[in-house]
């Protein structure tokens, strides 16, 4: 959960008057429909919406409110730098070399990618956590070049102001601040997937300009490999079935497969040049002590304690509950499909909690069992209201909290009619919610990456223990290692380990 979420209430209203001027813009944009013209990397005939200069525009534009609604860009100046070589390189090779192509790495764990009208590219700090080449970030971000040459993004802008709009509303009806502000820069829309056609045009267009640039094509299916075991690790680690994941990314927005990747190397044709560029050692030399998981300005999930480092608090979830950590709130599902809910308050102002409950959040509804409390010496307030869910009418039980001048919110949703009270995870979580000192919240250090040589007779078993997760700590090494099942890393190779960031050198 992001610490700048506080200050985030009061730019709704003007993100969400932002986002109309965009519409009026789309609305204007539509009924200024241009000739049509000969794409120039799939040789194509295609009616043209919007000119290039407009595209470019656009992509400014948005990017400057993408960048901020997607946790900032990372603050490692050499590690952004060698992206944007590399992806200026891949551009030269395009249809496009002319076009100012921009590069940004995404201070995000979300593994994704995705591209903007006007050759806007990013990549999020979570995808090159999982990446181990040069030649399979290459990959993606040729992809993505493909996406921008191909006029994908550029063609998808209409549509992405009407869907920002719905998703903008969204935002500001469920409290979802960072919703709300990536909806008002067309996120939503850019991070839907693209259609099969359009993904297979710009695996073959990538492959193209993977060649010309004389890095080793293959290495796009092998990420995309990567990219599926993350998915399934990702579901395990939620308590999902297989590939559901909460959160988007890749492999949900980009929905290609393996045989669709290797049938565009075909149809790409050319041989690719002898001994192309891999660079596993370079890359993993670049990627050395970067966060992997949340970052501090997030928050941490350790285990079944959430910790927050910036804003200085913790709590602890019941056992058998698993922790979420998103941008905008902490979820925690547990037996009996129950759900706690944590987030930052909106518009709680200076009210005491209580009156923040009945005022402010449920405001002109009946609230039941409103009581007053102090937790771990913080004012604080209880209350119950019953909902109609898909499920049918249940009970919603919720816990304010005053922290200084910030206000926290606990809810609570009853599971089955197996789950534990409602009333009693109510109790059982919201005391254990304290402020911490700056001491100790300074001990709290996120995860980082180490470089690791293998030594002989070091093996998945033997490694794993190092790993500095809580939980599935050999499926974690495999899949951040590329590792297939039942393969072993090679003696003399480079891995990845996942340390610690109180014990980093």
């Amino acid at each position: 959960m992001n610490h700048s979420l506080l200050g985030r209430a009061q730019s709704r209203r003007r993100a969400f008057r932002a986002l109309g001027l965009s519409v009026l813009l789309g609305l204007g944009l539509l009924g200024a429909l241009g000739g049509c013209s000969t794409n120039p990397a799939t040789g194509e005939r295609m009616v043209s919406f919007i000119s290039s200069e407009e595209e470019s525009r656009i992509g400014a534009q948005e990017h400057r409110k993408i960048v901020p609604a997607m946790g900032g860009a990372i603050k490692n100046a050499g590690l952004q730098a060698y992206v944007q070589s590399v992806g200026a390189l891949l551009a030269r090779t395009s249809e496009l070399p002319n076009l100012r192509f921009t590069f940004t790495v995404l201070d995000t764990d979300m593994v994704n990618a995705f591209a903007l009208p006007g050759g806007y590219i990013y990549l999020t700090r979570g995808l090159l956590a999982l990446a181990n080449s040069e030649a399979e970030i290459a990959g993606v971000l040729a992809h993505e070049i493909g996406h921008v040459t191909a006029r994908h993004a550029a063609q998808r802008h209409t549509r992405s102001v009407f869907a920002g709009l719905g998703a903008a509303a969204l935002g500001i009806l469920t409290g979802s601040g960072d919703l709300a502000q990536a909806a008002a820069g067309g996120l939503g829309a850019y991070l839907k997937g693209y259609s099969r056609e359009q993904e297979f045009e710009a695996d073959k267009l990538g492959i193209r300009y993977l060649k010309r640039a004389g890095f080793d094509p293959g290495a796009m299916a092998r990420f995309l490999s990567s990219l599926r075991a993350h998915s399934r690790l990702s579901s395990q680690l939620a308590g999902l079935p297989p590939g559901k994941v909460d959160e988007a990314d890749f492999t949900s927005t980009h929905p290609r497969t393996l045989d669709r990747v290797r049938l565009a190397a075909r149809e790409a044709g050319n041989r690719a040049r002898p001994n192309p560029i891999i660079g596993r050692k370079v890359y993993l030399e670049k990627i050395r002590g970067l966060i992997y998981g949340d970052s501090p300005e997030q928050g941490f999930v350790r285990g079944r304690d959430f910790l927050h480092p910036v804003m200085r608090f913790r709590f602890r979830v019941p056992a058998g509950f698993t922790m979420i950590n998103r941008p905008s709130q902490v979820l925690a599902k547990g037996p009996g499909d129950a759900i706690i809910l944590f987030s930052a308050a909106r518009r709680a102002g200076q009210r005491q909690p209580l009156d923040y409950l009945v005022n402010v959040w449920a405001r002109g509804v009946r609230l039941a069992e409103q009581e007053r409390l102090t937790i771990n010496g913080l004012a604080a307030a209880r209350a119950m209201v019953r909902v109609r869910t898909r499920r049918g009418s249940l009970m919603l039980s919720t816990v304010a909290i005053r922290k200084g001048s910030q206000m926290f919110q606990f809810m609570f949703l009853e599971g089955d009619e197996k789950a534990r009270p409602v009333a009693a995870l109510t109790r059982e979580t919201a005391q254990t919610f304290q402020a911490v000192s700056a001491r100790e919240a300074a001990r709290w250090r996120p995860y980082r990456i180490r470089i690791r040589r293998v030594a002989p007779g070091d093996t998945v078993r033997s490694l794993a223990p190092l790993m500095a997760v809580d939980r599935l700590k050999a499926e974690h090494f495999r899949v951040i290692n590329g590792l297939a099942p039942g393969a072993e890393p090679k003696p003399g190779s480079t891995v990845k380990i996942i340390i610690d960031g109180r014990f980093a050198s």
